[in-house]
């Protein structure tokens, strides 16, 4: 990594033809993978990345260039070329790089980089063992297991200089049951910002069974009908239809550019008043969460709606600086290759006052799902579409059968209104989020919620 007079004078140089603010993200990262089929290896990768981005304010835009090459003449050629971009009258600003020190709000205890490979196979190979044992009807199991440990540097004009490291471990395991012509997948992907005790502290085999069980309960499930009706959705995971279809659009990347379903709402109502949620980078050891942001703003509990009203968006400072908003330490990116912007980090509905039994019980004719899948939406409209893992229809207060195809269609500002109970149990989930800075962790979750009426599409 470089040092302190080494990134002073690239950050001098930044601001030699006009710009206002300039800042370094450097990054190495060590990552490895193992993917197994059937509990034999299929791939193992090992990596290490490093490099540097360089990013350069001129009031409301910016400029970014980004090298693996960080010799001093290059990143001197760099800076310099950069700072080019921009034709203005330079401006006098004075810095010194001063380091921020702070307490690790997210220890780890089992250093990755320092377990073998064939520990970690160990481990990948227990949970699909779990699995392929569930039930004769599960034919194939793939465990994806990764590890990666991140560390960053950064700093600006403004004289700040700050370093983070960041550890993250994951399984992801996809059950596959088929019976002659009928095939059905589960899937479970726990993980968090720890070390290898991870591994330790949940169940492997229960992780292996609970996508196998997925899979079995799905394959012999009957279709699933179609209609407005009322749905349930679970907690952890459930979380992606809020993340997906209501989050974006809080994210100041969409809010400044005018092309959010909920511009000029702060203040408003835009949800039923039992729903409040926040997106929180600070929760320990959380998935998504990391001490400070790839700004160098320490990460914050940012509260988005509060009793169904809105309080707040996810900012990054470009983009406050285009509200006329402060960050809320809400910049993110994939890596040193991408331009930071507003990111989520663990963005959940908060829990309220129901039981999930007595939600059901409740409801006269309905859809509950359980676990969910993927989908899209459009966050300038909120029009979402996502498909439902595990679902089992609801009549007359009961969960009668389970049913597979189900697909909830919707728009987020329309179901955040419909929310009409909202659970006990919050619970957590892990994910992947991709946009423009490209894929980053981040957690979904919820408690248990019922939407009064939604549409479901399904083939019966």
């Amino acid at each position: 990594m470089l040092e302190k007079n080494q990134l002073h004078e690239l950050l001098e140089l930044c601001v030699e033809s006009g710009g206002d603010h300039a800042e370094i993200f450097e990054e190495k990262k060590y990552s490895n993978a193992y993917s197994l089929l059937n509990g034999v290896v299929e791939n193992a990768n090992s990596g290490i990345v490093y490099g540097i981005g360089i990013r350069i304010f001129h009031g409301n835009e910016s400029v970014y260039a980004y090298t693996n090459d960080t010799a001093m003449d290059n990143l001197r050629k760099l800076a310099h070329d950069l700072a080019a971009s921009i034709h203005e009258e330079k401006k006098e600003i004075q810095f010194e790089l001063k380091e921020v020190e702070y307490e690790n709000a997210h220890p780890v205890k089992i250093d990755p980089t320092g377990v073998s490979s064939d520990q970690k196979i160990a481990i990948a190979k227990k949970v699909s063992d779990a699995a392929m044992s569930f039930d004769p009807v599960i034919q194939k199991v793939m465990v994806n297991m990764m590890d990666e440990k991140q560390e960053v540097a950064i700093s600006n004009t403004e004289g700040r200089y700050i370093r983070d490291t960041r550890t993250r471990v994951r399984l992801m395991i996809q059950a596959i049951a088929m019976d002659q012509d009928k095939m059905e997948t589960g899937f479970y992907g726990p993980g968090a910002s720890k070390g290898m005790e991870f591994f330790d502290e949940i169940d492997l085999e229960e992780a292996g069974r609970h996508a196998a069980r997925i899979a079995k309960t799905m394959l012999y499930a009957d279709e699933c009908p179609s209609g407005t009706m009322s749905v349930i959705i679970d907690n952890a995971f459930g979380g992606v239809i809020f993340h997906e279809a209501c989050g974006h659009s809080l994210e100041a990347s969409a809010v400044a550019k005018g092309q959010s379903v909920f511009c000029n709402s702060l203040g408003k109502h835009i949800a039923s008043s039992i729903v409040s949620a926040v997106d929180d980078g600070t929760i320990q050891n959380a998935w998504g969460s990391s001490n400070i942001d790839d700004e160098g703003n320490f990460t914050k509990r940012n509260v988005l709606i509060e009793n169904g009203i809105l309080k707040g968006f996810m900012v990054d400072t470009l983009n406050g600086r285009r509200m006329g908003m402060p960050s809320t330490s809400s910049s993110r990116r994939q890596s040193y290759k991408y331009e930071t912007v507003s990111r989520m980090t663990n963005t959940f509905i908060l829990e309220g006052n129901d039981e999930l039994e007595d939600m059901i019980k409740d409801t006269a004719y309905g859809l509950y799902a359980k676990n969910m899948s993927g989908g899209s939406v459009d966050p300038s409209t909120g029009d979402f579409n996502f498909a439902v893992s595990e679902a089992y229809l609801i009549e007359n207060g009961k969960i009668i059968k389970p049913v597979k195809g189900a697909t909830l269609i919707g728009n987020g500002a329309d179901i955040l209104m419909k929310i009409d109970r909202v659970g006990k149990n919050l619970q957590r989930a892990q994910g992947m989020c991709g946009a423009s800075s490209g894929s980053i962790p981040t957690d979904v979750g919820q408690p248990a919620i019922r939407v009064s009426s939604m549409v479901v599409g399904g083939k019966e």
